[in-house]
């Protein structure tokens, strides 16, 4: 069992324990409730796993990145109760797979480039920096849920 803290606004500790993290040397998983803690929870379940797996350590801040705006998006958009984290190192493709999954029912939806009344916006970029960070990107929605994946390149 993995225990995370979270400092919450009013100082208050919050307190998420993480279900099961599941790992082998080529897969790791993991399933929490979506609170403000899952983000950072997530953040470091995927970048513990990466050092566990000796990827090299400019690939971490990348894969921070990328689970961070995934999270975030199912906390903000998705009305999951659950958001799920996957991730799966090929080494013969030099790539390592990262799917966020909820059961909500968001829709994705262009964002415009930044233009001069929009560039200080706070939101809309999340799925534009994981896009920089991978090779390949997508979103999956079924009746089920909404998966993103995203592939990083190992070298």
């Amino acid at each position: 069992m993995i225990t995370a803290e979270h400092g919450a606004h009013h100082q208050q500790s919050v307190t998420t324990t993480l279900a099961e993290p599941s790992a082998t040397p080529e897969q790791a998983a993991c399933t929490l409730p979506v609170t403000r803690a899952a983000a950072p929870a997530l953040r470091h379940f995927a970048t513990t796993t990466a050092r566990g797996w000796n990827l090299r350590e400019e690939l971490h801040d990348a894969l921070a990145l990328v689970v961070t705006e995934l999270v975030t998006n199912v906390i903000l958009h998705s009305g999951s109760a659950d958001v799920s984290l996957r991730m799966r190192c090929v080494p013969t493709r030099r790539t390592l797979h990262v799917e966020v999954e909820d059961a909500g029912h968001w829709r994705p939806h262009a964002v415009p480039a930044p233009d001069a009344d929009q560039r200080y916006a706070e939101r809309g970029r999340g799925l534009a920096l994981v896009e920089a960070c991978a090779t390949s990107t997508s979103v999956r929605l079924t009746p089920a849920g909404t998966t993103v994946r995203a592939e990083l390149p190992l070298s």
